[in-house]
Protein backbone atom coordinates (compact mmCIF):
# COMPACT_ATOMS: atom_id res chain seq x y z
CA UNK A 1 0.00 0.00 0.00
CA UNK A 2 1.53 3.09 -1.26
CA UNK A 3 1.46 6.64 1.47
CA UNK A 4 -0.14 9.55 -0.10
CA UNK A 5 3.14 11.29 -1.43
CA UNK A 6 4.02 8.12 -2.92
CA UNK A 7 0.95 7.88 -4.90
CA UNK A 8 0.91 11.53 -5.80
CA UNK A 9 4.70 11.33 -7.18
CA UNK A 10 4.18 8.58 -8.54
CA UNK A 11 0.33 9.74 -10.45
CA UNK A 12 2.60 12.94 -11.30
CA UNK A 13 5.23 10.99 -12.82
CA UNK A 14 3.21 9.22 -14.98
CA UNK A 15 1.40 11.92 -16.24
CA UNK A 16 4.62 14.09 -17.15
CA UNK A 17 5.66 11.24 -19.23
CA UNK A 18 2.76 10.73 -21.22
CA UNK A 19 2.93 14.60 -22.17
CA UNK A 20 6.39 15.11 -22.45
CA UNK A 21 7.91 11.79 -23.21
CA UNK A 22 10.81 12.40 -20.71
CA UNK A 23 10.75 11.95 -17.01
CA UNK A 24 10.21 15.20 -14.78
CA UNK A 25 13.73 16.55 -12.83
CA UNK A 26 13.48 16.80 -8.90
CA UNK A 27 13.26 20.41 -9.00
CA UNK A 28 10.15 19.64 -10.48
CA UNK A 29 8.89 16.93 -8.82
CA UNK A 30 9.71 18.93 -4.97
CA UNK A 31 7.95 21.80 -6.76
CA UNK A 32 4.74 19.39 -7.82
CA UNK A 33 4.49 17.99 -4.07
CA UNK A 34 4.93 20.96 -2.09
CA UNK A 35 8.49 19.80 -0.55
CA UNK A 36 10.91 21.85 0.79
CA UNK A 37 13.87 19.07 -0.08
CA UNK A 38 14.96 17.22 -2.99
CA UNK A 39 16.16 14.38 0.01
CA UNK A 40 12.39 14.15 0.18
CA UNK A 41 11.33 13.28 -3.71
CA UNK A 42 14.85 10.64 -3.15
CA UNK A 43 13.26 8.99 -0.17
CA UNK A 44 9.97 8.69 -2.28
CA UNK A 45 11.42 7.32 -5.38
CA UNK A 46 13.43 4.71 -3.27
CA UNK A 47 10.32 3.83 -1.79
CA UNK A 48 8.56 3.27 -5.23
CA UNK A 49 11.29 1.61 -6.47
CA UNK A 50 11.59 -1.07 -3.63
CA UNK A 51 7.83 -1.63 -4.11
CA UNK A 52 8.17 -2.27 -8.16
CA UNK A 53 6.35 1.00 -8.75
CA UNK A 54 9.10 2.79 -10.44
CA UNK A 55 12.65 1.95 -12.34
CA UNK A 56 15.59 4.12 -13.21
CA UNK A 57 17.53 3.72 -16.84
CA UNK A 58 20.79 4.26 -14.93
CA UNK A 59 22.68 5.34 -18.27
CA UNK A 60 20.44 8.40 -19.45
CA UNK A 61 19.69 11.17 -17.28
CA UNK A 62 16.29 12.13 -16.14
CA UNK A 63 15.31 8.62 -16.90
CA UNK A 64 12.25 7.07 -14.38
CA UNK A 65 9.85 5.08 -16.09
CA UNK A 66 6.74 3.33 -14.15
CA UNK A 67 6.44 0.05 -13.97
CA UNK A 68 3.22 -0.52 -12.70
CA UNK A 69 0.33 1.37 -11.04
CA UNK A 70 -1.56 0.86 -8.49
CA UNK A 71 -4.80 -1.41 -9.20
CA UNK A 72 -7.04 0.51 -7.24
CA UNK A 73 -5.90 3.81 -9.44
CA UNK A 74 -9.45 4.67 -10.78
CA UNK A 75 -10.84 4.52 -7.55
CA UNK A 76 -8.66 7.04 -6.15
CA UNK A 77 -8.86 9.37 -8.87
CA UNK A 78 -10.53 11.86 -6.78
CA UNK A 79 -7.16 11.76 -4.38
CA UNK A 80 -5.35 15.42 -4.94
CA UNK A 81 -3.07 14.93 -7.94
CA UNK A 82 0.04 18.03 -7.89
CA UNK A 83 -0.78 20.49 -10.73
CA UNK A 84 0.93 23.05 -9.25
CA UNK A 85 4.11 22.31 -11.70
CA UNK A 86 3.27 22.65 -15.63
CA UNK A 87 6.45 22.40 -17.35
CA UNK A 88 7.03 24.69 -20.65
CA UNK A 89 9.48 22.44 -22.89
CA UNK A 90 10.95 24.16 -25.95
CA UNK A 91 10.31 22.32 -29.17
CA UNK A 92 11.93 22.61 -32.40
CA UNK A 93 15.87 22.85 -33.73
CA UNK A 94 17.26 23.92 -30.13
CA UNK A 95 18.55 20.52 -29.40
CA UNK A 96 20.24 20.67 -33.08
CA UNK A 97 22.52 23.33 -31.23
CA UNK A 98 23.19 22.67 -28.27
CA UNK A 99 23.37 18.85 -27.92
CA UNK A 100 23.07 16.97 -24.69
CA UNK A 101 20.95 19.62 -23.01
CA UNK A 102 17.08 19.64 -22.44
CA UNK A 103 15.41 23.35 -22.75
CA UNK A 104 13.95 24.10 -19.20
CA UNK A 105 11.39 26.36 -19.90
CA UNK A 106 10.61 29.44 -22.02
CA UNK A 107 12.95 32.19 -20.42
CA UNK A 108 15.86 31.19 -21.90
CA UNK A 109 16.75 28.18 -19.70
CA UNK A 110 17.94 25.07 -20.23
CA UNK A 111 18.87 21.86 -18.28
CA UNK A 112 22.84 20.50 -18.17
CA UNK A 113 23.42 17.16 -16.40
CA UNK A 114 24.79 17.76 -13.47
CA UNK A 115 27.97 15.31 -13.30
CA UNK A 116 29.73 15.53 -9.66
CA UNK A 117 32.30 17.28 -7.84
CA UNK A 118 35.63 17.73 -9.42
CA UNK A 119 38.38 19.05 -7.52
CA UNK A 120 40.19 22.52 -7.78
CA UNK A 121 42.62 21.03 -5.43
CA UNK A 122 44.24 17.55 -5.57
CA UNK A 123 42.54 15.45 -8.50
CA UNK A 124 40.11 13.03 -7.50
CA UNK A 125 38.06 10.69 -9.21
CA UNK A 126 35.24 11.85 -11.76
CA UNK A 127 31.85 11.29 -9.99
CA UNK A 128 28.49 10.97 -12.36
CA UNK A 129 25.21 12.01 -11.20
CA UNK A 130 23.28 11.33 -14.24
CA UNK A 131 20.25 11.80 -12.44
CA UNK A 132 20.75 15.03 -11.16
CA UNK A 133 19.96 18.55 -13.77
CA UNK A 134 20.82 22.22 -12.99
CA UNK A 135 18.88 25.36 -14.82
CA UNK A 136 21.22 27.49 -17.00
CA UNK A 137 20.84 30.23 -18.83
CA UNK A 138 21.49 29.83 -22.13
CA UNK A 139 23.56 33.49 -22.41
CA UNK A 140 26.16 31.64 -21.20
CA UNK A 141 26.89 28.97 -23.45
CA UNK A 142 27.84 29.12 -26.80
CA UNK A 143 27.45 26.13 -29.50
CA UNK A 144 28.38 22.40 -28.57
CA UNK A 145 27.46 19.45 -25.67
CA UNK A 146 28.05 20.89 -22.41
CA UNK A 147 27.74 19.74 -18.67
CA UNK A 148 28.06 20.79 -15.45
CA UNK A 149 30.21 19.78 -12.19
CA UNK A 150 30.73 20.92 -8.51
CA UNK A 151 34.07 22.75 -7.54
CA UNK A 152 35.48 21.23 -3.99
CA UNK A 153 38.92 22.84 -3.34
CA UNK A 154 40.42 26.50 -3.47
CA UNK A 155 43.43 25.57 -5.65
CA UNK A 156 41.75 28.63 -8.38
CA UNK A 157 40.33 31.22 -6.09
CA UNK A 158 42.42 33.66 -8.09
CA UNK A 159 40.39 32.90 -11.13
CA UNK A 160 37.31 33.47 -8.80
CA UNK A 161 36.20 30.16 -8.67
CA UNK A 162 35.44 28.99 -5.38
CA UNK A 163 34.51 25.48 -3.33
CA UNK A 164 31.13 24.96 -3.85
CA UNK A 165 30.38 26.87 -7.37
CA UNK A 166 29.04 25.24 -10.19
CA UNK A 167 30.84 25.06 -13.39
CA UNK A 168 30.16 24.89 -16.76
CA UNK A 169 31.93 22.64 -19.21
CA UNK A 170 32.13 22.37 -23.06
CA UNK A 171 33.00 19.29 -23.49
CA UNK A 172 36.06 18.74 -26.38
CA UNK A 173 39.83 17.19 -26.56
CA UNK A 174 41.30 20.89 -27.55
CA UNK A 175 42.07 23.53 -25.63
CA UNK A 176 45.42 26.28 -26.24
CA UNK A 177 47.83 26.92 -23.49
CA UNK A 178 46.40 29.53 -20.75
CA UNK A 179 43.00 28.43 -20.84
CA UNK A 180 41.12 26.61 -18.07
CA UNK A 181 40.40 23.18 -18.38
CA UNK A 182 38.99 20.08 -17.09
CA UNK A 183 41.81 17.24 -17.29
CA UNK A 184 41.78 13.89 -16.91
CA UNK A 185 45.54 12.60 -16.16
CA UNK A 186 46.49 8.66 -16.26
CA UNK A 187 43.21 7.50 -17.54
CA UNK A 188 41.50 7.72 -14.02
CA UNK A 189 41.56 11.27 -12.20
CA UNK A 190 40.15 14.66 -13.39
CA UNK A 191 41.15 18.23 -11.67
CA UNK A 192 40.28 21.59 -12.85
CA UNK A 193 43.16 23.69 -13.72
CA UNK A 194 45.33 26.34 -16.15
CA UNK A 195 46.60 24.17 -18.99
CA UNK A 196 50.24 25.41 -20.24
CA UNK A 197 51.93 23.16 -22.73
CA UNK A 198 55.82 23.24 -22.44
CA UNK A 199 57.35 21.24 -25.12
CA UNK A 200 56.76 17.93 -24.63
CA UNK A 201 55.35 18.57 -21.55
CA UNK A 202 51.83 19.50 -19.84
CA UNK A 203 51.58 22.10 -16.70
CA UNK A 204 48.34 21.85 -14.48
CA UNK A 205 48.59 25.19 -13.10
CA UNK A 206 46.74 26.02 -9.72
CA UNK A 207 45.38 29.56 -9.25
CA UNK A 208 46.10 29.98 -5.79
CA UNK A 209 49.61 31.46 -4.79
CA UNK A 210 50.26 28.80 -2.07
CA UNK A 211 50.31 26.06 -4.65
CA UNK A 212 52.45 24.66 -7.22
CA UNK A 213 51.93 23.52 -10.85
CA UNK A 214 51.70 19.90 -11.19
CA UNK A 215 54.14 18.87 -14.76
CA UNK A 216 53.18 15.69 -16.45
CA UNK A 217 54.29 14.10 -19.76
CA UNK A 218 51.80 14.89 -22.64
CA UNK A 219 50.64 11.46 -23.21
CA UNK A 220 49.62 11.66 -19.09
CA UNK A 221 46.93 14.25 -20.08
CA UNK A 222 43.60 14.33 -21.84
CA UNK A 223 41.70 17.32 -21.80
CA UNK A 224 37.98 16.53 -21.47
CA UNK A 225 36.72 20.14 -22.07
CA UNK A 226 37.00 23.78 -21.46
CA UNK A 227 35.78 26.24 -18.71
CA UNK A 228 32.74 28.21 -20.19
CA UNK A 229 30.91 29.74 -17.65
CA UNK A 230 29.98 29.84 -13.47
CA UNK A 231 27.22 29.71 -11.15
CA UNK A 232 27.09 31.13 -7.50
CA UNK A 233 24.50 31.13 -5.45
CA UNK A 234 24.91 33.53 -1.91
Amino acid sequence: MLTRKQYELLVYVDKHLKETGFSPSFEEMKEALSLKSKSGIHRLISALEERGYLGRRHNRARALEVLRLPDNMESRAAAPVPTSFAPNVIQGGFSSRLPGVRAANESAAVQLPLYGRIAAGLPIEALRDSGTMVDVPMALLGGGEHYALEVAGDSMIEAGILDGDTILIRKGEIAETGQIVVALVDENEVTLKRLRRRGNSIALEPCNARLKAQIYSADRVKVQGKLVGLLRRY
